[in-house]
């Protein structure tokens, strides 16, 4: 029997700053600054990207890059088994054409999985986190273009051979179902005209399925122990009313999440795909229908919150945020300080809805609270998100009671990042506090966080 991975997680673009070191070329999120700028370049890019701005979190991160040696040493100490990371492609291929690596971009990862396997860690690794080198969206419109297809390939196959038998869970996308809502970070496309939008994020989601799908190939030829892992951001929608027509459109709704997990994890456009497949008109070709059949081992997701909808437009309907999506208000729910609201009973809904369509082993990649979280007397008190993950690894534990295979649980994060929707660190997840502030000035000196030592505590009674 596998052994269950307790773990932790985070991204090389919200972590490792040093984004012109060693060769690094940029990243589609290195051109994105914090605050409520972030949103307007990364939902209109074509006409802000050209903006310079004061501060760009990413360039700094949160040190991860200087300070990895020490921070794995924490995270072995507070007991994980297991962390997933992420592998910067322009850190290893700079504008994502090259023909060979960038050799001082593997040795940084080199030496990080090293440090893993050292303490007895498994990797657990996210090629693409948000992380299309930049030189191919201004080249080609990023994912749009089928040459990113080869490029991604290459780009994956040399981590597959250059890591073989130290790497063995792999995820190629992290939450592909994204590129429809935020198609830059997503896909690095930059020119997304609205007339056109459907149109280009679907043919880019073709193209990133069909990478997908070569990289399980090659994956499983080379060596038949790696396991290779999908990714979606999940939560169920739930309808707001008993109305007919709003369960209807729940369903509906949840089909715009499954869709490529559905052709990920089946090796084939689903039935209710095909209308809008027709109607797009997408450059999908018979070999490459014949490649989504290369399928994925896994179903890893990231869960923070549920989502309703209703099928009626309701005059003064209370909205609330979300990881990226918006959704009318749950009474029944509490919510964050940034307004996401809080659904255990969810994440136990969401794993037993993946597990019924799918029956592959589950991963849970990300889950966690983002809070502002003060140094008080040299010490964080997060009793708010211990109550967190509590209530939702009690929920995670009934899902297994109901019969859900689940491989492991990565909550958000292992130390504190830069947040992916703002650009904030002072939206905190993680276990361990960074002294940095959201224009990056700070010491940079770590801190365990209460959550810290009652994870350790959790972990040693598992």
């Amino acid at each position: 029997m596998k052994k269950f991975l307790w773990g932790a997680a985070l991204s090389a673009n919200q972590a490792e700053g040093a984004f012109d070191v060693d060769g690094r070329g940029l990243s589609v999120i290195d051109k994105l600054p914090a605050g409520k700028e972030r949103f307007q370049v990364m939902s209109d890019p074509k006409n802000n990207l050209s903006r310079t701005f004061a501060h760009y979190p990413s360039h700094h991160g949160v040190e991860f890059y200087e300070h990895y040696q020490s921070d794995i040493k924490l995270l072995a100490e507070m007991g994980i088994n297991s962390l997933r990371i992420s592998i910067s492609w322009p850190r290893i291929f700079p504008t994502g054409t090259e023909q060979s690596p960038n050799e001082a971009g593997l040795k940084f990862y080199d030496n990080l999985i090293d440090e893993l396997l050292h303490y007895g860690i498994e990797p657990i690794v996210t090629m693409s986190h948000f992380d299309t080198p930049f030189a191919l969206s201004e080249r080609v419109n990023g994912w749009t273009h089928k040459s990113c297809i080869d490029a991604f390939v290459r780009y994956a196959q040399t981590l597959l051979t250059h890591f073989n038998g130290r790497v063995r869970y792999w995820i190629p996308f992290n939450e592909i179902n994204m590129i429809l809502h935020l198609p830059y970070v997503g896909g690095g496309i930059v020119d997304c005209p609205a007339e056109q939008r459907a149109k280009l994020t679907y043919q880019a989601a073709h193209n990133q399925l069909v990478a997908n799908a070569k990289v399980c190939q090659l994956a499983h030829a080379l060596n038949p122990e790696n396991q290779m892992g999908c990714m979606l951001a999940a939560g169920n929608y739930y309808p707001q009313t008993c109305r007919p027509e709003d369960n209807l459109l729940a369903i509906q709704k949840n089909r715009e999440t499954y869709w490529f997990i559905d052709v990920q994890a089946r090796g084939y456009y689903p039935s209710y795909a095909q209308p809008k497949l027709r109607e797009l008109a997408l450059d999908i070709t018979e070999e490459e229908i014949e490649l989504l059949k290369n399928t994925v081992d896994f179903i890893s997701f990231s869960y923070y919150n549920s989502k309703v909808c209703s099928s009626e437009q309701r005059e003064g309907a209370e909205l609330t945020a979300g990881n990226i999506f918006q959704s009318i208000k749950n009474p029944y729910l509490e919510s964050s300080e940034w307004g996401w609201q809080i659904d255990p009973i969810g994440l136990r809904i969401s794993m037993n809805d993946l597990y019924d369509r799918y029956q592959k082993p589950l991963l849970i990649a990300e889950n966690g609270l983002g809070a502002k979280d003060e140094v008080i007397d040299g010490a964080v008190e997060d009793d708010y998100r211990i109550e967190y993950l509590k209530r939702h690894l009690e929920n995670m534990q009934a899902a297994m009671q109901d019969g859900v295979e689940l491989l492991g649980y990565m909550p958000w994060s292992a130390l504190d990042v830069i947040s992916a929707s703002t650009g904030q660190i002072s939206k905190r997840y993680g276990f361990i506090y960074v002294d940095v502030d959201d224009d990056g000035n700070g010491t940079y000196r770590r801190i365990p966080k209460k959550s810290y030592y009652w994870y350790q505590s959790y972990l040693r009674n598992q």
